[in-house]
């Protein structure tokens, strides 16, 4: 098994892990992606990934239940999408492989996945195909060093084990990258732009606890340490907040590119 696919298997966690590590950054980065994407009532709507439904929550506010679909490969993330957003059209499917007709959807999104999928110019690809004619394709993933949970993890890691990497190799964190993609994959007024978001934590360990449930590059990592290292790189991170014990919020900026389906 290569690191893809451990990372992969990694969202095969419980729902309520996802919530605390990347969920809570949903509340901001989700209104702004649909903002940019145009979504407003009246328009069919696609949330491609959708984990445990924070995207998808957004999209029903602006459009309604009966007019929302969602997919995730993650049988637990869209059955916890499926409860928390009743009337929405939940699949446990990969985003290369979309169970929809084609020109469904008025919008179709991804936050937070393509630089997760398998292929991803075959899943941009799909995203394409189910979208109407003239309608929108929006994805976003988060920025090289402007995401403050994940960089300061790896930071932190590169004190114990210097050299590593981290997620800095991983596609879609670099400018331009996604917006290229999009060009690919045959979409039209291809625009990017960067996307704000913050979340909350009542101290470290709120913090540091959702990395050990293994979610996520960070989070498959720092569970495949073993205990002295994991403690080690803890006490790494630890120091790098001013006051660890009180509570305090981090910011990340998303790269984000919107594109329209050929008319």
């Amino acid at each position: 098994m290569d690191e893809r696919d451990t990372v992969r298997r990694s969202f095969h966690a419980p729902a309520e892990g996802y919530d605390r590590l990347m969920g809570r950054y949903l509340p901001t980065l989700g209104p702004a992606l649909a903002d940019v994407a145009g979504v407003a009532a009246g328009q069919r709507v696609l949330d491609v990934g959708c984990g445990p439904g924070g995207l998808t929550a957004e999209l029903v506010q602006r459009v309604g239940p009966d007019r929302v679909a969602a997919v995730d490969p993650s049988p637990q993330f869209a059955q916890a999408c499926r409860e928390r957003n009743p009337g929405v059209d939940v699949h446990v499917a990969v985003a290369e492989d979309l169970p929809f007709a084609d020109a469904r959807f008025d919008a179709t999104l991804a936050s937070l996945v393509v630089g997760f999928m398998t292929d991803r110019l075959a899943g941009l690809r799909e995203m394409v195909r189910v979208t109407a004619p003239g309608g929108v394709v929006a994805a976003c993933f988060w920025a090289h060093d402007q995401m403050e949970l994940i960089d300061r993890f790896w930071s932190a890691v590169a004190d114990v084990q210097p050299g590593h990497p981290g997620e800095s190799l991983l596609f879609g964190r670099r400018e331009g990258e996604l917006a290229s993609l999009f060009v690919d994959a045959g979409l039209d007024d291809v625009r990017q732009s960067l996307l704000e978001a913050s979340a909350g934590y009542s101290d470290f360990d709120d913090w540091w606890g959702p990395l050990t449930f293994g979610i996520g590059p960070a989070g498959a990592y720092c569970r495949s340490l073993d205990d002295a290292t994991r403690e080690a790189v803890r006490r790494a991170a630890r120091r790098r907040f001013d006051s660890p014990d009180e509570p305090f919020t981090l910011h990340a900026h998303a790269w984000c590119a919107v594109g329209r389906t050929p008319a």
